[in-house]
């Protein structure tokens, strides 16, 4: 049974939120939103933002201590791929800014009472395997170019910006990535924020992030395009960015949420604390 709420929901019957018809101009309004709420406490934000980069430099150093250059550039654009799991923290002091309730950045950790919690790690863990799809992806297809031999770091770049292989490695790894993205951004959209909000089950939370992805295929497209450019904006400098960059996306997406479904969608609302 309780495998079952996790996938199912606290119903006894599923019920699937009602999905909205967003704009453009609605994802303009969340990216503002969300901005507003990491200026109405940076601090506290920033404090959150940065187990993001730090957790990236340590995954950077783990990838050239283990000779495995190769891996940096999947390791960076992988970021995307479990993002949405990271921002969970954030979602949920956007959620309580929203009720008027008092917010510091202990607050974050409330998401671990969260009776969805079982199903927010789940989703979770499907994020994680799909991230290690694409490092093994990538790493396949870089051994069937290049070979199983250790990179020759000297000339590492100039293998792959200057030669075919390299060539051919930089227009498939990104084909590659560009499918992983795809279906990341199908399922996870607005799952974890619906999931803060209402315990309605993993398989709920999934089909109504692809059905707001289907409904709003255009507009989608566009916010995962900002969120692709933003992370990349923000890895620049050896992630140091994704600071600021990562704790304004994650409430932009809690607004995104709230604008992409109704509020009256009959699923069982999480309870104010």
């Amino acid at each position: 049974m309780a495998n079952f709420h996790v996938v199912a929901g606290a119903g006894e019957v599923p019920v699937h939120p009602v999905v909205r018809k967003i704009t453009p101009a609605d994802l303009r309004e969340a990216l503002i939103e969300g901005f507003d709420d990491f200026w109405a406490m940076p601090s506290h934000l920033i404090f959150i933002g940065l187990m993001y980069p730090v957790i990236g430099a340590c995954l950077a150093a783990l990838t050239f201590s283990n000779n495995a250059l190769p891996l940096l550039y999947p390791l960076a654009s992988g970021f995307a791929l479990v993002g949405p799991f990271a921002a969970v923290g954030l979602y949920e002091i956007s959620r309580r800014r929203e009720l008027g309730l008092s917010t510091t950045w202990r607050d974050a950790f409330d998401v671990l009472r969260s009776p969805s919690m079982p199903s927010i790690i789940g989703l979770g863990i499907v994020l994680l395997v799909i991230f290690l799809a694409w490092l093994g992806s990538a790493r396949a297809l870089y051994e069937s170019l290049f070979g199983y031999a250790t990179p020759d770091y000297a000339n590492f770049f100039h293998q792959v910006l200057t030669t075919s292989e390299g060539q051919r490695l930089i227009l498939l790894g990104n084909a590659i990535g560009f499918v992983f993205a795809v279906t990341v951004l199908s399922i996870s959209a607005i799952s974890f924020p619906l999931l803060l909000d209402r315990d309605v089950g993993l398989a709920v939370a999934i089909y109504t992030s692809i059905k707001v992805v289907a409904v709003n295929p255009v507009t989608m497209a566009l916010w995962g395009l900002i969120v692709a450019v933003a992370l990349l904006i923000g890895c620049i400098p050896l992630f140091v960015g994704l600071a600021i960059v990562m704790p304004v996306l994650g409430h932009a997406t809690w607004h995104l949420y709230r604008k992409a479904v109704e509020p009256d969608g009959g699923a069982r609302v999480r309870s104010m604390p």
